[in-house]
């Protein structure tokens, strides 16, 4: 039996909120054109975005039509939505040039061709039109300010004794009318977005219906945490993973998927492929029989890479990923090389050092792995030092010609304490 598109969200995990009983019932009989807004706050959309995407690429995949709203008149403010202070006003030049990177960005995911081609808009190209005075007539009017302090977006920071400007407090009020002015223009019924947007999404609902006398509708999709109860997307570090290259270099981005707890694996591949039931069940059942293998992992860290980044970008880092500690490691790239290795303490030596050929034992010594040649002599002699992850030996020499990329070699003393020689 076929499986309907909101049986599909539902069993992928991207159902939180849902303004009707009769919307399965809708996107099963309809084809609808659904919409969901980015604002260009940042240079880039971050991974805690690719639930939103994704859960719009799936409507697109079931057969509906995505309206992808980039925020030009929204980014000028910024959502209060789950902000526990006010937002810095970005420029304009600023917005532009996020909105830019974020568009590039999107066109990954939706199709813009075909019976249910994807659309992309501007809210800049029809908020901007209305004076102060028609816009206040024209939604102002029929949004109640008891409406708008019962949503979460300013009941929190009123609760928490925290002050919300009236230029973020108007937010909603942009959205509703957002909502309002697709629905008219493009005949769009239902908004989708993070649970955080619940209440911007009825709010848009209800001038629909106080102006129109029409139906709409709204989903949420969840927001997550990983099992640790930590943000998703965020590193060790604190800092967002980006889906600009730029921002989080592709390497760092597959490091982030493929280190994922077990308790997360599976509900990320729901969420962040296009997988079937049947791939993702045989991978939950591999990572129950061998978790020692993370084949979950792998093939999550694969899928969302290739589709952020492209299936050249996903084939190198996954190449890097599984050589990086191997005696081939001379054979990824050496942009790559250097972001696995850049947090690596580096020590720079004169090339005039390999012209009779470099001892390990002096090496580990300069390098500060060792305090003496005789320490450096018995952690040789213990085989607990490599080279470019090659064990080294009181034979061994370091010779140019042994150099990654003519400059640098991997010195190792142990399993966790590492160095990178670099010869100039």
């Amino acid at each position: 039996m076929k499986t309907s598109v909101y049986q599909e969200l539902a069993w992928r995990g991207f159902i939180k909120q849902q303004t009707s009983p009769s919307l399965p019932d809708l996107l099963e009989k309809s084809r609808v054109k659904v919409y969901v807004g980015f604002d260009p706050t940042a240079a880039s959309l971050h991974i805690g975005s690719l639930v939103t995407i994704m859960g719009l690429s799936h409507l697109q995949r079931g057969g509906h039509a995505p309206i992808v709203l980039m925020g030009g008149a929204t980014g000028m403010i910024g959502d209060p939505s789950g902000k526990s202070e006010e937002r810095k006003l970005q420029t304009l030049d600023t917005i532009r040039e996020n909105m830019e990177g974020i568009r590039l960005q999107l066109r990954r995911f939706f199709s813009f061709e075909g019976p249910n081609a994807a659309v992309m808009v501007n809210n800049h190209d029809w908020t901007a039109k209305f004076s102060y005075l028609d816009f206040l007539r024209e939604a102002g009017k029929h949004i109640t300010v008891k409406d708008m302090l019962e949503k979460d977006s300013a009941k929190r920071r009123l609760e928490r004794a925290q002050s919300i400007s009236y230029t973020e407090f108007s937010y909603m009020i942009l959205q509703a009318h957002d909502f309002l002015h697709l629905f008219d223009a493009h005949g769009c019924v239902l908004q989708a977005g993070g649970d955080d947007q619940w209440g911007n999404i009825t709010l848009g609902i209800d001038l629909i219906r106080k102006l129109r006398g029409k139906e709409a509708f709204g989903l949420t999709f969840p927001l997550l945490t990983t099992a640790a109860g930590e943000k998703f997307g965020k590193t060790e570090k604190g800092t967002s993973v980006w889906l600009d290259p730029k921002l989080t270099t592709p390497y760092r981005f597959y490091q982030y998927f493929i280190n994922v707890d077990d308790k997360d694996a599976v509900s990320y591949l729901k969420l962040f492929t296009y997988l079937s039931r049947q791939e993702i069940d045989e991978l939950q059942a591999k990572m129950q029989s061998a978790p020692e293998q993370r084949a979950a992992q792998k093939k999550l860290a694969r899928e969302v890479t290739t589709l952020v980044h492209g299936a050249a970008a996903a084939e190198a880092v996954a190449k890097a990923s599984e050589i990086v500690f191997s005696e081939e490691i001379g054979s990824i790239p050496e942009d790559v090389f250097r972001e696995v290795f850049a947090d690596v303490n580096t020590t720079v030596l004169s090339a005039a050092d390999l012209a009779a050929g470099l001892p390990p034992v002096d090496a580990l010594v300069k390098a500060g792995l060792a305090k003496s040649r005789g320490e450096a002599r018995r952690l040789v002699e213990q085989g607990g030092v490599h080279l470019n992850n090659r064990k080294a030996s009181l034979e061994s020499k370091i010779t140019a010609e042994g150099l990654l990329f003519g400059k640098f070699l991997l010195l190792r003393k142990g399993r966790k304490e590492t160095c990178l020689l670099k010869f100039e």
